[in-house]
């Protein structure tokens, strides 16, 4: 059975799930998939994804080349096993009486830290569905949160792909935010305080009508001594969405109530 889903699979699936055998030949048996995926991730946190090649992971883990492919076919396996890698974040047990908002919030967030803790992630193009354990496991995150929802298959997975897409963006924009600190660039120009004097004279009534009067009133570069009404841009966004699901299951309560 297992060679049958092995051949079922794109080899770097098939490797993911420990359905391909580890060579038996080799110096010692000291090299392993898990080393060579560990290594590989480990650069790509240091030094950027484009740092990452077949041989410079063969390199630092003391190897040739030739020795890695023995167990990764191709560096773009290799990506998908790094990406699946860093996907391996503590899944919260089930407690009584959870409250399902609270659990999404759990699982948005601990996807906005991949992004944050791996900078690279973001920038592996999405190639389709999860497919790797890993991935697969998180998912299951938010089935297990939503299976007690007046909710079909097909609206269980479109949340999941709603709390997944809001994760991604915010992740990177957090990410690239993380990076503008770590290259030197302040809270206050990532903010657009430090350019809020020139933003006033620059976007005028009548070539920025509807966005004018909030430059005016400091909000746009945090500049307002109005007390914020909002709070965390990314929490808000996030309570929102949580609202829209909400509403949605309200409604189809009432609908099938009606019927």
């Amino acid at each position: 059975m297992d060679q049958e889903l092995e051949k079922s699979l794109p080899r770097g699936i098939a490797l993911s799930w420990g359905l391909v055998k580890e060579p038996q030949r080799g110096p010692k048996r000291e090299l392993s998939l898990k080393k060579i995926v560990d290594a590989a991730v480990a650069i790509a946190d240091q030094e950027g994804l484009s740092a990452v090649s077949m041989s410079r992971v063969a390199e630092t883990l003391g190897f040739t080349a030739m020795s890695l492919y023995r167990y990764v076919p191709s560096k773009d396996d290799l990506l998908m096993l790094m990406q699946d890698a860093v996907c391996d974040v503590p899944i919260p047990p089930e407690r009584e009486g959870e409250d399902w908002r609270q659990s999404l919030r759990e699982y948005v967030k601990a996807c906005i830290e991949v992004f944050r803790n791996h900078p690279w992630f973001g920038e592996i193009p999405v190639s389709g569905v999860p497919m790797t354990p890993n991935n697969l496991r998180v998912v299951d995150w938010v089935m297990r949160t939503l299976r007690g929802m007046a909710l079909n298959d097909f609206e269980k997975m479109s949340i999941v792909l709603l709390l997944s897409s809001y994760a991604r963006s915010t992740g990177i924009l957090q990410r690239d935010f993380d990076r503008a600190l770590k290259a030197g660039a302040s809270q206050d120009e990532i903010s657009g305080l430090a350019y809020s004097k020139a933003l006033k004279q620059l976007v005028t009534p009548d070539q920025f009508p509807y966005l004018h009067p909030i430059v005016e009133s400091g909000v746009y570069t945090e500049e307002s001594k109005e007390e914020n009404s909002v709070g965390d841009d990314f929490d808000f966004g996030l309570e929102r969405i949580l609202d829209g699901i909400e509403a949605y299951l309200n409604a189809k309560q009432k609908g099938n109530k009606e019927e």
